[in-house]
């Protein structure tokens, strides 16, 4: 049993506590769980849910990170600072819970689930 009594992929993680949030994601079929700042994870959610297309072939990390900087909220992320690692986290946290899929194409893409 890992970390925070998972050792699943299907165990339920809640996705909002106060001040923090846990992350998972999957690493060869255990649950990596770590603490971090819940406001700039959610804010990074919700902008990476929004630029993601619905269908394939979807779009690529880069492409995301384009359209992302914009609607990340400039108190959180100055000049966009910090937000390459938080928009990985965010999408490894969304992979994990099935809400967007990854095509195994060269560049990668991404789609909601």
């Amino acid at each position: 049993m890992g970390a925070y009594g998972l050792s699943q992929p299907e165990d339920r993680i809640p996705a909002r506590q106060i001040g923090k949030c846990l992350k998972r994601e999957i690493r060869n079929r255990e649950c990596h769980v770590m603490k971090f700042d819940k406001a700039k994870y959610l804010a990074m959610q919700d902008a990476l849910l929004s630029v993601l297309p619905s269908k394939a072939p979807g779009i690529t990390a880069a492409e995301e990170k384009k359209q992302l900087l914009p609607l990340l909220p400039q108190d959180l992320f100055p000049g966009g600072a910090k937000s390459g690692w938080r928009q990985k986290a965010a999408q490894l946290n969304l992979e994990a819970k099935r809400q967007i899929i990854r095509q195994e194409t060269k560049p990668l893409t991404f789609h909601l689930a």
